[in-house]
């Protein structure tokens, strides 16, 4: 590997170079049981049921404020496999190369993927690499698929949300998708918005420790942010939403980028946010235990569902009036994750 300093086609020819690209770098950073056989895939075992889930990647830009593609793959399956009530524990880990990516490039990628998976206390267990022409993709797409056992006590999932049940988001809204656009060509401005990317996995355990089955629904706010959850799970169980926007916990920074450049923060990406839905009794004290967790600190009930207005998300201003918050349609923010 040492005399190329770009991905060339040679890299995906299944030949030499390809055993370099993956010796060199691949297996090297990734070492463990399970890859080190260099297998067509690996073979594991868990007790009871386990949750399963698939993404890809194909953000631009690849580096950004607070983070890059490769520790955003792994922070989004993770996250994935969370929001379903189960402890991520294995990925598999899939690349889509452009010739002519820098190989420092690729080499920052990988080693930030080591140790974001190192973090989130999960291994890569099998993957693939794919090379195509200049101009056939665009630097970098990746994608991921993570196993994880469910929690004993969870029983997630939307048929259980009740009238009454409150709506809690674990902190700040639309940084991620701010931080993209304010890296873009022609929308640069100065700021210092990051990227909130990280994972979840432990605080929601903890919270199903804790709470178990009175924790009815967990999602992550991604594309299409928040308005686009809320929205799916209304019309996925006819009932209505109230959301108060004097709740919503949103940085000053990231609210003005938005006004700037027309965008409603509630449809902007998030990549460390998640929707929690839970028996109105337990909302106070999962506040509590979230704000004392580093990745709950701005943690928020901004609403509850409602008999009033079914399938519809409704938002209280903070003078009095309402809106109804529609679902997105089309694409607001392209290449977001």
């Amino acid at each position: 590997m040492k005399e190329h300093t770009t991905i060339s086609l040679g890299h995906g020819s299944g030949g030499l170079m390809t055993r370099e690209l993956l010796d060199d770098i691949i297996f090297k950073a990734f070492s463990n049981p399970y890859l080190d056989k260099k297998h067509d895939g690996s073979v594991v075992q868990f007790d009871g049921p386990i949750a399963i889930s698939t993404d890809s990647f194909v953000i631009s830009p690849i580096f950004f404020k607070g983070g890059n593609i490769g520790e955003l793959a792994i922070h989004g399956t993770v996250n994935d496999v969370a929001m379903c009530g189960a402890m991520p524990k294995y990925l598999s880990l899939a690349f889509v190369v452009e010739e002519g990516l820098d190989i420092q490039e690729f080499k920052t990628i990988i080693n930030s993927i080591k140790t974001t998976a190192e973090v989130c206390g999960v291994q890569i267990i099998t993957g693939d690499t794919k090379v195509v022409e200049r101009g056939k993709g665009d630097k970098i797409f990746i994608n991921t698929t993570g196993f994880g056992a469910v929690h004993p006590k969870a029983k997630i999932s939307a048929d259980r949300i009740m009238t009454g049940d409150k709506i809690i988001v674990n902190g700040n809204i639309a940084q991620h998708g701010m931080a993209i656009m304010s890296q873009r060509e022609g929308l640069e401005f100065e700021s210092t918005i990051e990227s909130d990317s990280t994972n979840l996995n432990f605080i929601t355990q903890k919270l199903l420790d804790q709470f178990g089955d009175q924790i009815h629904l967990y999602r992550d706010a991604t594309r299409g942010g928040i308005a686009s959850v809320l929205t799916e799970i209304a019309l996925d169980i006819n009932k209505g939403v109230a959301i108060h926007e004097k709740h919503l916990p949103l940085d000053r920074q990231v609210a003005a980028a938005c006004e700037i450049l027309g965008l409603d923060p509630l449809y902007v990406a998030n990549e460390g946010v998640f929707v929690a839905i839970v028996d109105e009794p337990i909302a106070d004290d999962v506040l509590e235990m979230l704000r004392n967790d580093e990745k709950g600190t701005n943690a928020c009930c901004i609403g509850e569902f409602t008999e009033e207005y079914p399938t519809k998300v409704v938002m209280h201003s903070g003078i009095g009036g309402k809106r109804i918050v529609s679902p997105l349609i089309g694409e607001q923010l392209p290449r977001i994750c």
